[in-house]
Protein backbone atom coordinates (compact mmCIF):
# COMPACT_ATOMS: atom_id res chain seq x y z
CA UNK A 1 0.00 0.00 0.00
CA UNK A 2 1.28 3.50 -0.86
CA UNK A 3 2.76 5.60 1.86
CA UNK A 4 -0.53 7.98 2.85
CA UNK A 5 2.16 11.09 3.01
CA UNK A 6 3.52 10.03 0.03
CA UNK A 7 0.55 10.16 -2.52
CA UNK A 8 -0.17 13.69 -0.64
CA UNK A 9 3.10 15.01 -1.01
CA UNK A 10 3.64 16.29 2.49
CA UNK A 11 6.46 14.89 4.88
CA UNK A 12 5.43 13.31 8.28
CA UNK A 13 5.32 16.70 10.01
CA UNK A 14 2.81 18.62 7.73
CA UNK A 15 0.25 20.35 9.91
CA UNK A 16 -3.47 19.89 9.60
CA UNK A 17 -3.39 22.67 7.44
CA UNK A 18 -0.88 21.16 4.81
CA UNK A 19 -2.52 18.02 4.66
CA UNK A 20 -5.88 19.81 3.38
CA UNK A 21 -4.46 22.11 1.07
CA UNK A 22 -2.83 19.36 -0.66
CA UNK A 23 -5.47 17.46 -0.52
CA UNK A 24 -8.11 20.20 -2.45
CA UNK A 25 -5.02 20.85 -5.11
CA UNK A 26 -4.84 17.14 -5.75
CA UNK A 27 -8.60 16.54 -6.00
CA UNK A 28 -8.93 19.56 -8.43
CA UNK A 29 -6.48 17.91 -10.27
CA UNK A 30 -7.84 14.41 -10.31
CA UNK A 31 -11.20 14.56 -9.47
CA UNK A 32 -13.51 12.22 -12.28
CA UNK A 33 -15.46 15.79 -13.08
CA UNK A 34 -12.38 17.41 -14.11
CA UNK A 35 -10.49 14.40 -15.26
CA UNK A 36 -11.80 11.34 -17.15
CA UNK A 37 -8.31 9.19 -17.36
CA UNK A 38 -9.27 5.82 -15.60
CA UNK A 39 -6.09 6.01 -13.72
CA UNK A 40 -6.43 9.37 -12.42
CA UNK A 41 -10.26 7.65 -11.11
CA UNK A 42 -7.50 5.38 -9.42
CA UNK A 43 -5.43 8.19 -8.14
CA UNK A 44 -8.40 10.31 -6.39
CA UNK A 45 -9.24 7.35 -4.90
CA UNK A 46 -5.73 6.85 -3.11
CA UNK A 47 -5.60 10.99 -2.82
CA UNK A 48 -9.08 9.99 -0.67
CA UNK A 49 -8.49 7.29 1.28
CA UNK A 50 -4.65 9.23 2.79
CA UNK A 51 -6.43 12.35 3.96
CA UNK A 52 -9.56 10.10 5.14
CA UNK A 53 -6.55 8.59 7.35
CA UNK A 54 -4.18 11.83 7.89
CA UNK A 55 -7.09 14.20 8.49
CA UNK A 56 -8.48 12.37 11.70
CA UNK A 57 -6.17 12.55 14.63
CA UNK A 58 -6.55 9.80 16.18
CA UNK A 59 -6.12 7.55 13.01
CA UNK A 60 -3.44 9.28 12.23
CA UNK A 61 -1.88 8.76 15.46
CA UNK A 62 -2.52 4.78 14.72
CA UNK A 63 -1.12 5.02 11.11
CA UNK A 64 2.52 6.66 12.58
CA UNK A 65 2.87 4.07 15.49
CA UNK A 66 2.33 1.64 12.61
CA UNK A 67 0.46 -2.01 12.93
CA UNK A 68 0.53 -2.16 16.76
CA UNK A 69 -1.43 -5.29 18.79
CA UNK A 70 -4.24 -4.52 20.79
CA UNK A 71 -4.63 -5.84 24.05
CA UNK A 72 -8.17 -4.47 24.52
CA UNK A 73 -11.30 -6.04 23.51
CA UNK A 74 -13.47 -5.32 20.78
CA UNK A 75 -12.44 -9.05 19.15
CA UNK A 76 -13.39 -11.68 18.95
CA UNK A 77 -12.12 -15.19 20.10
CA UNK A 78 -9.37 -13.58 22.09
CA UNK A 79 -10.49 -10.10 21.81
CA UNK A 80 -7.79 -7.30 20.79
CA UNK A 81 -5.85 -10.58 20.05
CA UNK A 82 -8.00 -11.20 17.05
CA UNK A 83 -4.89 -10.60 14.35
CA UNK A 84 -2.38 -12.57 16.39
CA UNK A 85 -5.26 -15.59 16.83
CA UNK A 86 -5.56 -15.59 12.80
CA UNK A 87 -1.76 -15.18 12.37
CA UNK A 88 -1.30 -18.41 14.29
CA UNK A 89 -4.43 -20.64 14.46
CA UNK A 90 -5.68 -19.39 10.40
CA UNK A 91 -9.11 -18.41 11.71
CA UNK A 92 -11.18 -15.19 10.35
CA UNK A 93 -10.84 -14.02 6.65
CA UNK A 94 -7.55 -14.76 4.75
CA UNK A 95 -5.87 -11.52 2.92
CA UNK A 96 -5.56 -13.57 0.01
CA UNK A 97 -2.85 -13.10 -2.67
CA UNK A 98 -1.26 -9.62 -3.21
CA UNK A 99 -1.22 -8.01 -6.93
CA UNK A 100 1.41 -7.62 -9.49
CA UNK A 101 0.39 -4.15 -10.36
CA UNK A 102 1.97 -1.56 -8.44
CA UNK A 103 2.07 2.56 -8.40
CA UNK A 104 4.98 3.56 -10.14
CA UNK A 105 8.11 5.83 -8.50
CA UNK A 106 8.25 9.40 -8.75
CA UNK A 107 10.51 10.69 -11.69
CA UNK A 108 12.84 13.94 -11.15
CA UNK A 109 14.29 15.77 -13.79
CA UNK A 110 16.23 19.31 -13.37
CA UNK A 111 15.47 21.75 -16.30
CA UNK A 112 17.81 25.24 -17.01
CA UNK A 113 16.36 28.16 -18.00
CA UNK A 114 17.26 31.76 -19.34
CA UNK A 115 16.04 34.74 -17.40
CA UNK A 116 14.34 35.94 -20.72
CA UNK A 117 11.98 32.57 -20.51
CA UNK A 118 10.92 33.26 -17.25
CA UNK A 119 9.21 36.48 -17.91
CA UNK A 120 6.10 35.52 -19.86
CA UNK A 121 6.76 31.81 -19.24
CA UNK A 122 7.58 29.06 -22.19
CA UNK A 123 7.02 25.60 -23.72
CA UNK A 124 9.56 22.76 -23.83
CA UNK A 125 9.61 19.90 -25.35
CA UNK A 126 11.51 17.75 -22.55
CA UNK A 127 13.09 14.26 -23.04
CA UNK A 128 12.31 11.97 -19.93
CA UNK A 129 13.85 8.09 -19.57
CA UNK A 130 11.71 6.31 -17.78
CA UNK A 131 9.82 2.92 -17.06
CA UNK A 132 7.28 2.79 -19.71
CA UNK A 133 4.58 0.05 -20.61
CA UNK A 134 5.81 -2.66 -22.50
CA UNK A 135 3.44 -2.82 -26.02
CA UNK A 136 4.26 -6.60 -26.03
CA UNK A 137 2.57 -7.54 -23.12
CA UNK A 138 0.66 -4.49 -22.31
CA UNK A 139 1.27 -5.27 -18.66
CA UNK A 140 0.39 -8.58 -18.63
CA UNK A 141 4.31 -9.61 -18.32
CA UNK A 142 3.48 -13.01 -19.94
CA UNK A 143 4.36 -14.17 -23.24
CA UNK A 144 1.69 -13.29 -26.17
CA UNK A 145 -0.91 -15.67 -26.25
CA UNK A 146 -0.33 -17.21 -22.50
CA UNK A 147 -1.19 -15.98 -19.24
CA UNK A 148 -0.77 -16.81 -15.62
CA UNK A 149 -1.56 -19.80 -14.03
CA UNK A 150 -2.56 -20.61 -9.99
CA UNK A 151 0.43 -22.06 -8.26
CA UNK A 152 0.33 -25.11 -6.86
CA UNK A 153 1.80 -24.61 -3.93
CA UNK A 154 -0.52 -22.34 -2.40
CA UNK A 155 -3.22 -22.87 -4.78
CA UNK A 156 -3.90 -19.32 -5.65
CA UNK A 157 -3.98 -17.91 -2.14
CA UNK A 158 -0.64 -16.90 -1.42
CA UNK A 159 0.44 -18.01 1.25
CA UNK A 160 1.70 -21.18 3.15
CA UNK A 161 0.03 -22.50 6.18
CA UNK A 162 2.08 -24.61 8.31
CA UNK A 163 1.09 -26.80 11.63
CA UNK A 164 3.79 -25.96 14.37
CA UNK A 165 4.35 -27.51 17.69
CA UNK A 166 4.66 -25.51 21.02
CA UNK A 167 3.37 -25.35 24.26
CA UNK A 168 -0.28 -24.70 23.64
CA UNK A 169 -0.16 -27.93 21.41
CA UNK A 170 -0.33 -27.72 16.95
CA UNK A 171 -0.57 -23.81 15.70
CA UNK A 172 -1.09 -22.64 12.36
CA UNK A 173 1.41 -20.19 11.28
CA UNK A 174 0.94 -18.46 7.82
CA UNK A 175 3.90 -16.85 5.75
CA UNK A 176 4.09 -16.19 1.71
CA UNK A 177 4.70 -18.64 -0.57
CA UNK A 178 8.13 -18.98 -1.62
CA UNK A 179 6.98 -20.40 -5.31
CA UNK A 180 4.82 -17.40 -6.30
CA UNK A 181 5.76 -14.72 -3.86
CA UNK A 182 2.41 -14.07 -2.72
CA UNK A 183 0.84 -13.33 -6.00
CA UNK A 184 -1.59 -16.59 -5.74
CA UNK A 185 -0.12 -16.72 -9.59
CA UNK A 186 3.14 -17.98 -11.41
CA UNK A 187 4.25 -17.14 -14.79
CA UNK A 188 5.58 -19.98 -16.86
CA UNK A 189 6.13 -17.63 -19.96
CA UNK A 190 7.66 -14.78 -19.65
CA UNK A 191 7.52 -12.01 -21.96
CA UNK A 192 10.35 -11.70 -23.85
CA UNK A 193 10.80 -7.84 -24.23
CA UNK A 194 10.47 -7.24 -20.59
CA UNK A 195 11.58 -10.36 -19.28
CA UNK A 196 8.11 -10.77 -16.87
CA UNK A 197 8.05 -7.10 -15.58
CA UNK A 198 5.17 -5.25 -17.55
CA UNK A 199 7.21 -2.18 -18.14
CA UNK A 200 10.19 -0.95 -20.33
CA UNK A 201 12.58 1.79 -19.74
CA UNK A 202 12.73 4.31 -22.40
CA UNK A 203 12.74 7.74 -23.44
CA UNK A 204 10.22 9.85 -24.30
CA UNK A 205 9.47 13.27 -25.49
CA UNK A 206 7.08 15.16 -23.57
CA UNK A 207 5.71 18.96 -23.96
CA UNK A 208 5.63 21.27 -20.36
CA UNK A 209 4.46 24.48 -20.41
CA UNK A 210 6.37 26.01 -17.49
CA UNK A 211 4.85 28.69 -15.57
CA UNK A 212 6.28 32.71 -15.94
CA UNK A 213 7.67 33.59 -12.49
CA UNK A 214 9.52 30.51 -11.41
CA UNK A 215 12.76 30.44 -9.86
CA UNK A 216 15.79 28.19 -8.86
CA UNK A 217 14.80 25.05 -6.58
CA UNK A 218 11.61 25.35 -7.32
CA UNK A 219 9.31 21.73 -8.33
CA UNK A 220 6.68 21.53 -10.67
CA UNK A 221 4.89 18.20 -10.22
CA UNK A 222 3.64 16.91 -13.41
CA UNK A 223 0.43 13.84 -11.93
CA UNK A 224 1.10 10.60 -13.57
CA UNK A 225 4.23 11.49 -15.66
CA UNK A 226 6.75 9.78 -14.01
CA UNK A 227 7.52 5.84 -14.14
CA UNK A 228 5.08 2.90 -14.97
CA UNK A 229 4.54 0.75 -12.39
CA UNK A 230 5.44 -2.93 -11.89
CA UNK A 231 2.98 -4.90 -14.29
CA UNK A 232 1.89 -1.93 -16.30
CA UNK A 233 0.73 -0.22 -13.02
CA UNK A 234 -0.61 3.18 -12.43
CA UNK A 235 2.28 5.74 -12.98
CA UNK A 236 3.80 7.83 -10.83
CA UNK A 237 4.22 11.72 -11.19
CA UNK A 238 6.93 13.81 -13.21
CA UNK A 239 8.77 16.91 -10.75
CA UNK A 240 10.78 19.58 -12.55
CA UNK A 241 13.21 21.02 -10.89
CA UNK A 242 14.25 24.66 -12.20
CA UNK A 243 17.58 26.33 -12.09
CA UNK A 244 17.42 29.53 -13.91
CA UNK A 245 20.80 30.40 -15.70
CA UNK A 246 23.21 33.43 -14.69
CA UNK A 247 22.24 36.43 -16.66
CA UNK A 248 25.11 38.93 -17.49
CA UNK A 249 23.03 41.95 -17.46
CA UNK A 250 20.24 41.23 -15.17
CA UNK A 251 19.80 39.65 -11.81
CA UNK A 252 16.66 38.83 -9.89
CA UNK A 253 15.24 40.01 -6.97
CA UNK A 254 11.49 38.75 -6.46
CA UNK A 255 9.65 39.61 -9.38
CA UNK A 256 11.92 42.62 -9.86
CA UNK A 257 14.94 42.81 -12.05
CA UNK A 258 17.63 44.82 -11.95
CA UNK A 259 20.42 46.36 -13.92
CA UNK A 260 23.00 48.95 -13.48
CA UNK A 261 23.60 51.21 -16.17
CA UNK A 262 26.77 53.71 -16.43
CA UNK A 263 26.44 57.18 -17.09
CA UNK A 264 29.13 59.16 -18.44
CA UNK A 265 30.01 62.58 -16.19
CA UNK A 266 28.30 64.94 -19.00
CA UNK A 267 25.66 63.25 -19.76
CA UNK A 268 25.28 63.08 -15.26
CA UNK A 269 25.35 66.70 -15.11
CA UNK A 270 23.74 67.90 -18.25
CA UNK A 271 20.77 65.11 -18.66
CA UNK A 272 19.78 62.72 -21.29
CA UNK A 273 17.53 60.48 -22.95
CA UNK A 274 18.39 57.17 -23.93
CA UNK A 275 16.98 53.49 -25.05
CA UNK A 276 17.45 50.70 -23.78
CA UNK A 277 17.25 47.26 -24.33
CA UNK A 278 15.55 45.14 -21.79
CA UNK A 279 14.35 41.20 -21.87
CA UNK A 280 10.82 41.87 -23.80
CA UNK A 281 11.49 44.75 -26.05
CA UNK A 282 13.08 48.67 -25.63
CA UNK A 283 12.43 50.85 -22.87
CA UNK A 284 13.44 55.02 -22.94
CA UNK A 285 14.90 56.86 -19.74
CA UNK A 286 15.45 59.88 -19.02
CA UNK A 287 18.41 60.95 -16.78
CA UNK A 288 17.95 64.40 -15.65
CA UNK A 289 20.46 66.43 -14.50
CA UNK A 290 22.65 66.35 -11.50
CA UNK A 291 21.92 62.74 -11.46
CA UNK A 292 24.39 61.02 -9.02
CA UNK A 293 25.77 57.32 -8.68
CA UNK A 294 24.01 55.33 -7.10
CA UNK A 295 20.50 56.76 -7.82
CA UNK A 296 17.68 54.20 -8.85
CA UNK A 297 15.49 54.80 -11.74
CA UNK A 298 11.80 52.75 -11.70
CA UNK A 299 10.10 50.99 -15.23
CA UNK A 300 6.87 49.99 -13.70
CA UNK A 301 5.57 46.51 -15.05
CA UNK A 302 8.64 45.31 -16.97
CA UNK A 303 9.80 42.91 -14.47
CA UNK A 304 8.81 39.16 -14.30
CA UNK A 305 5.19 38.47 -14.26
CA UNK A 306 3.91 36.87 -11.07
CA UNK A 307 3.70 33.04 -10.57
CA UNK A 308 0.54 33.57 -8.61
CA UNK A 309 -1.52 36.01 -9.39
CA UNK A 310 -1.66 39.20 -11.92
CA UNK A 311 0.53 41.67 -12.98
CA UNK A 312 4.37 41.96 -13.51
CA UNK A 313 7.47 43.76 -11.11
CA UNK A 314 9.46 46.93 -11.96
CA UNK A 315 12.65 47.19 -13.61
CA UNK A 316 15.07 48.96 -11.22
CA UNK A 317 18.12 50.67 -12.93
CA UNK A 318 20.87 51.51 -10.82
CA UNK A 319 23.07 54.94 -12.31
CA UNK A 320 26.90 54.53 -11.86
CA UNK A 321 28.32 58.08 -13.25
CA UNK A 322 31.57 56.91 -14.57
CA UNK A 323 34.73 59.60 -14.19
CA UNK A 324 36.86 59.72 -17.93
CA UNK A 325 40.30 58.83 -17.22
CA UNK A 326 42.08 59.70 -20.22
CA UNK A 327 41.46 63.34 -21.90
CA UNK A 328 43.53 65.12 -24.32
CA UNK A 329 44.88 68.78 -23.83
CA UNK A 330 41.99 70.42 -24.86
CA UNK A 331 39.44 68.26 -22.64
CA UNK A 332 41.90 68.58 -20.03
CA UNK A 333 41.30 72.29 -20.05
CA UNK A 334 37.25 72.63 -20.54
CA UNK A 335 37.45 71.13 -17.34
CA UNK A 336 39.67 72.95 -15.33
CA UNK A 337 37.44 76.13 -16.90
CA UNK A 338 34.89 74.63 -15.50
CA UNK A 339 36.46 73.59 -11.82
CA UNK A 340 36.94 77.79 -11.87
CA UNK A 341 33.89 78.90 -12.64
CA UNK A 342 32.69 76.23 -9.62
CA UNK A 343 32.66 76.94 -6.09
CA UNK A 344 36.09 76.18 -5.05
CA UNK A 345 35.19 73.17 -2.47
CA UNK A 346 38.48 71.41 -1.08
CA UNK A 347 38.22 68.01 -0.77
CA UNK A 348 37.02 66.88 2.89
CA UNK A 349 36.43 63.86 5.22
CA UNK A 350 32.18 63.35 4.71
CA UNK A 351 29.94 61.34 7.19
CA UNK A 352 30.79 57.33 6.59
CA UNK A 353 28.71 56.39 3.95
CA UNK A 354 28.02 53.17 2.35
CA UNK A 355 30.21 51.99 -0.79
CA UNK A 356 28.15 52.27 -4.25
CA UNK A 357 27.40 48.66 -4.83
CA UNK A 358 25.98 48.97 -1.31
CA UNK A 359 24.09 51.93 -1.50
CA UNK A 360 22.47 50.02 -4.68
CA UNK A 361 21.30 47.23 -3.16
CA UNK A 362 19.73 48.64 -0.70
CA UNK A 363 17.62 51.34 -2.72
CA UNK A 364 16.96 48.81 -5.13
CA UNK A 365 15.45 46.70 -1.93
CA UNK A 366 13.40 49.43 -1.04
CA UNK A 367 12.84 51.87 -4.13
Amino acid sequence: MADHYEVLGVDNNATPEEIKKAYRRLARELHPDVNPDPEASDQFKLVTHAYDVLSDPQQRQQYDLGPQPSFGGGGQGFGGFGDIFETFFGGGQTRGPKSRRERGQDALIRVEMDLDEIVFGTKRDIEVNTAVLCETCNGSCCAPGTSPVTCDICHGSGSIQRAVRSLLGNVMTSSPCGTCRGYGTVIPNPCPTCQGQGRVRATRTISVDIPAGVETGLRLQMPSQGEVGPAGGPQGDLYLEVKVRHHETFSRNGDDLLATLEVQMTDAILGTTTTLKTLDGEVTLDIKAGTQSAEVLTVRDRGITHLRGSGRGDLKIGIQVVTPTKLNHKEQNLIKELAKSQKSVAPHLAHFQQGLFAKLRDRFLNV
